[in-house]
């Protein structure tokens, strides 16, 4: 059996602690719970943790003192996210933070009473976790990785850096309830710009090799990588694919244009942890999560690496760069 990653997060440190035995600490201070759908080794996700327990420290919540965290990694695997889900559920917090589809179903099932503030879940009413934005309803409420739209922006990016392409591989993970709104909002945007798209899933890196070699048998095309979390599992793979077949692509997260990827829009995914510390705060001195309204993002990125453009024989257009929130040279 694989070891159990779970860590708390102290002070931006990580201490690994086995489930059964914190569970074992006598604690009458206020408990929450965090379940991450990515792998403990990713730098971003424990970025984002230590955003999310600064801005509560902030708030007057200070781990040792008067809260205690309970962190686990559940690798975007659904048999990881489970394992991690009912250990969670079983040290008993207050309130878990979820990040991910893959995160919050297991939760709820779990426990259904148990309190939920989501991050980075793209159609949080279509999921059925709320019953709408303004008024979830039940114990979940949260923030919305974007909205639907943002596909045309994804399009309107990759004929902006370059022009001649006509066909568009979306990369989508299949088996999220978001991936049907999302493609056809490109979908829509493609078609009135003159574009071609085709869907590949993101199950294996297998899937995504054969469907992007399969795709480039044909001229003049790029690719558009949707936010989800196989994205980022795979996100090496895709960079590299993407510079063998010379491969213009946009994607939704901007730590991949720092790793070689071309260009990014999304929102600050950093600024969700924050933004969700006040919403756990809340809750935690009483207010229900029925009461709070899901949140679209209000903050949104714009990042181009020039160096991976002029590998690919591109020149972005000095409107776009000046636009740009990051720009790798």
């Amino acid at each position: 059996m694989r070891r159990r990653e779970f860590i708390t997060v102290v002070g931006g440190a990580a201490a690994a602690w086995p489930l059964a035995a914190r569970a074992q600490q006598p604690d009458q201070m206020r408990r929450v719970g965090v379940l991450m759908n990515r792998r403990a080794d990713t730098p971003e996700g424990h970025d984002q943790v230590t955003a999310f327990q600064q801005a509560l420290q902030k708030l007057g919540w200070s781990d040792g003192r008067n809260v205690r965290f309970d962190v686990c990694w559940g690798e975007n695997d659904v048999d990881r996210e489970r394992q991690c889900a009912t250990e969670l559920v079983a040290l008993m917090p207050d309130v878990v933070l979820a990040s991910g589809t893959p995160s919050v179903t297991p939760l709820q099932h779990i426990r259904p009473t148990l309190p939920i503030v989501f991050v980075q879940i793209a159609d949080p009413v279509g999921s059925g976790f709320v019953d709408s934005l303004a008024r979830p309803g039940g114990n979940i409420t949260g923030f919305m990785l974007y909205e639907f739209s943002i596909g045309g922006k994804w399009v309107e990016l990759l004929k902006q850096i370059a022009p001649n392409v006509s066909r568009a591989l979306v990369i989508r993970d299949s088996s999220n309830p978001s991936g049907i709104g999302q493609f056809s909002a490109i979908q829509g945007a493609a078609q009135l710009r003159g574009v071609e798209v085709s869907p590949v899933g993101i199950r294996d890196a297998e899937e995504i090799e054969r469907g992007v070699a399969t795709f480039t048998r044909s001229a003049n095309g790029g690719l558009i990588v949707t936010g989800t979390a196989g994205g980022s599992v795979y996100r090496a793979l895709i960079i590299q694919l993407a510079a063998r077949h010379k491969l213009p692509a946009v994607y939704a997260n901007s730590y991949i244009v720092a790793e070689g990827g071309l260009v990014s829009y999304g929102p600050d995914r950093i600024d969700q942890f924050r933004q969700a510390a006040n919403y756990v705060d809340r809750i935690l001195r009483g207010e229900k999560p029925a009461d709070l309204p899901v949140q679209a993002p209000t903050k949104y990125e714009l990042a181009i690496n020039l160096k991976t453009a002029k590998a690919l024989g591109l020149t972005v257009p000095q409107a776009l760069q000046a636009s740009a929130d990051q720009v790798v040279e």
